[in-house]
């Protein structure tokens, strides 16, 4: 099944009379789902002041002397004029195919919102493993669907503090009600995936609105790998990103999710992503960020099981106007659970960050062991970044620590790099992957390294 972008409706692209065309032929429980999120988006405001304590540091860097003057947020964004896709009956495009990993054990292409390409190997196929976009999935398998895809019951929403994914925000809301595109991937009880899988999520066309979702799900004693790239295909096609993630790892399963996020400057990024690790499962979760006008992230790791393990490594690099906001949640829901989280981020020019991340530990969970860090590295004397951890502890035998550091670059390095010889430019990148290395060496695959380290060197020059 494939996408046909609708150019124009007449009462707005994010109508109820849209979200009947996009949910006529799907599953009641689905319907049901958009529009209890549809409510949500009608309900909820835009984000736009400064008594929001959530959004207050996120500012648009372009509008920032109005924001300044009037206290206003997301100025110069106007949802309406994104374009929506819609679902119908078709065959995928050849075009734009990315097949320039070829040992990958599955590998799906979606541009502007269509299935441009999708392959399993027949190593995948032996072993049970289903790995398709989700509105192929909707048909092929709803009851999986069903029971995970933004679901209350599995994401213990009444008692976690990371809540609905669906209800965080507007943004969430308008995902909820309208996401299309996206991928499930399904890895049956004790099956692991040897070779990576590769993810590939793309805009082209300006004013594009790319609502996909992220589902993957790993049974027991299952383990698998996949590395998510999301890039704009040209430098100046303006867009709209508002996704999200959900990752499930069941008893004993490890589940490494990598997502390299490379919009141009001109896309609005809004996301909300969640993983739940169960008893004696593993989860390794990398972030990388270089692209985006604006970026609101919010992700969270939920430790639901006892004995289970996250570990949450964030890298970004800004530079010229962009902004990024990150909130981060490590939930200890139950007793010997450990999570480890590492963000570190360079800023250039006039760019801006701000991380906000929080250690909750609930009242069963003893025993637990947490950390988070933050650093940060400034390049120029008007980069900014904000740096806001915390811990909310409601168990007795417990250890968590947190720390954070925002500094510029050290003149004495720079200084030594060029008496050896060295021009500037080429200490300062020195200096920088230095800087990201203690994040990149902790990325369990050497490929994955390789490519951040090339994205890092891009983003210098």
């Amino acid at each position: 099944m494939t996408i046909t972008r609708i150019k124009k409706l007449q009462k707005g692209h994010f109508s109820k009379e849209f979200l009947q065309k996009i949910a006529a032929t799907e599953p009641q429980w689905m319907r049901e789902k958009r529009f209890e999120a549809y409510a949500h988006y009608e309900s909820l405001p835009m984000p736009h002041t400064t008594e929001d304590d959530v959004w207050r540091r996120t500012v648009d860097m372009r509008t920032q002397d109005y924001w300044r003057r009037s206290r206003r947020y997301l100025r110069g964004l106007d949802v309406e004029k994104h374009r929506p896709s819609l679902p119908t009956n078709g065959k995928p495009s050849a075009k734009d195919v990315d097949d320039s990993d070829e040992k990958a054990s599955g590998v799906l292409v979606q541009v502007d919102g269509q299935l441009q390409h999708s392959s399993n190997s027949e190593e995948l196929k032996k072993k049970g493993v289903y790995f398709a976009d989700l509105h192929t999935a909707l048909q092929e398998q709803p009851e999986l669907l069903r029971d995970y895809f933004m679901n209350k019951a599995v994401t213990l929403e009444t008692t976690l503090k990371s809540g609905n994914i669906a209800q965080h925000n507007k943004f969430d809301a308008l995902h909820g009600a309208f996401w299309q595109g996206g991928y499930l991937l399904h890895v049956p009880k004790g099956v692991t995936v040897e070779v990576p899988l590769r993810v590939y999520i793309k805009m082209s066309e300006a004013d594009q609105a790319d609502l996909s979702h992220t589902l993957i799900i790993a049974e027991e004693g299952s383990r698998v790998a996949v590395l998510e790239d999301n890039a704009s295909m040209t430098s100046d096609a303006s867009g709209l990103h508002s996704g999200a993630v959900e990752i499930f790892a069941g008893q004993n399963a490890n589940v490494t999710y990598v997502q390299v996020q490379r919009w141009n400057r001109t896309v609005w990024n809004f996301a909300s992503h969640r993983a739940m690790v169960a008893r004696d499962a593993q989860i390794c979760w990398v972030s990388a960020v270089f692209g985006g006008r604006l970026n609101k992230i919010n992700q969270a790791s939920v430790l639901g099981g006892a004995g289970s393990n996250a570990q949450m490594l964030g890298l970004a690099f800004t530079d010229a106007r962009q902004h990024l906001d990150v909130s981060t949640a490590q939930e200890h829901v139950s007793p010997h659970t450990t999570s480890d989280l590492m963000y570190r981020t360079v800023l250039k020019d006039r760019s801006q960050t701000a991380w906000g991340g929080n250690i909750y530990v609930y009242p069963a969970a003893n025993h637990t062991d947490a950390y988070q860090k933050n650093d940060n590295l400034l390049l120029s004397e008007r980069a900014h970044a904000d740096t806001l951890p915390g811990l909310e502890i409601q168990a007795h035998e417990v250890r968590c620590t947190h720390g954070a550091t925002t500094g510029k670059i050290d003149a004495d390095q720079v200084f030594y790099l060029m008496s050896r010889g060295l021009p500037y430019a080429q200490a300062e990148r020195l200096i920088v992957e230095g800087f990201f290395e203690p994040v990149i060496e902790r990325v369990p695959l050497e490929s994955v390294r390789e490519e951040l380290s090339t994205s890092i060197t891009r983003k210098l020059e």
